[in-house]
């Protein structure tokens, strides 16, 4: 986590066995986008405005194909930023997503674990969809996140983005309250059962 000039910046990186124009496609390609994250529309350009299905709107402000781009993330009447890069790893890619939000009620009531966790659960099904290219079965996506093990990985999740907010300076009460907070808006149970 790092200071942004209006907020808190949350930081997620992951390497995948792919190569970055692959990667790209996938993050970027509106036809791929719903094999493994949500449907998509709209005009995915410099400008253009997007809408992903059930979540998050925005607009497009740079794009850098196949390393970077960066766009609005509007959701719940707040509006904060996404930021994505990639970077050749080897014989993979190291993808970079920073998103900056405003530290407001929501921010104190639920820290970065409130969007770090829905970009594991989606960096999960990009991590799937990649090495076939198939798509994702959303209901089965669902079926695993409700599954004991799909709670252990939001639980482990949401306590991962709990220790780096009190990395990254709150206090460690706070972060540990805002974590549980965290689990169990994902899950609808507090993360001790």
């Amino acid at each position: 986590m790092g200071r942004a000039v209006e907020g808190t910046t949350i930081s997620l990186t992951r390497t995948y066995d792919a190569p970055v124009e692959d990667v790209w496609d996938a993050c970027t390609d509106p036809e791929r986008i719903p094999r493994w994250f949500l449907p998509v529309t709209g005009d995915l350009r410099p400008g253009g405005r997007f809408q992903l299905q059930g979540n998050a709107s925005g607009t497009i402000e740079r794009c850098d194909p196949p390393h970077s781009f960066a766009a609005t993330w509007e959701f719940g009447g707040q509006v904060s930023r996404i930021e994505l890069r990639l970077e050749s790893a080897g014989d993979g890619t190291r993808l970079r997503l920073q998103h900056s939000v405003p530290e407001d009620d929501h921010w104190r009531r639920f820290g970065p674990g409130a969007v770090g966790v829905g970009w594991d659960m989606a960096a999960t099904g990009l991590e799937r969809h990649l090495p076939s290219g198939e798509a994702v079965d959303p209901e089965q996506a669902a079926a695993w996140f409700a599954s004991p093990e799909g709670r252990e990985f939001v639980v482990a999740s949401g306590r991962a983005w709990g220790e780096a907010h009190a990395a990254g300076g709150a206090a460690a009460d706070a972060a540990r309250a805002a974590a549980e907070a965290t689990v169990a808006a994902y899950t609808g149970t507090p993360a001790e059962t």
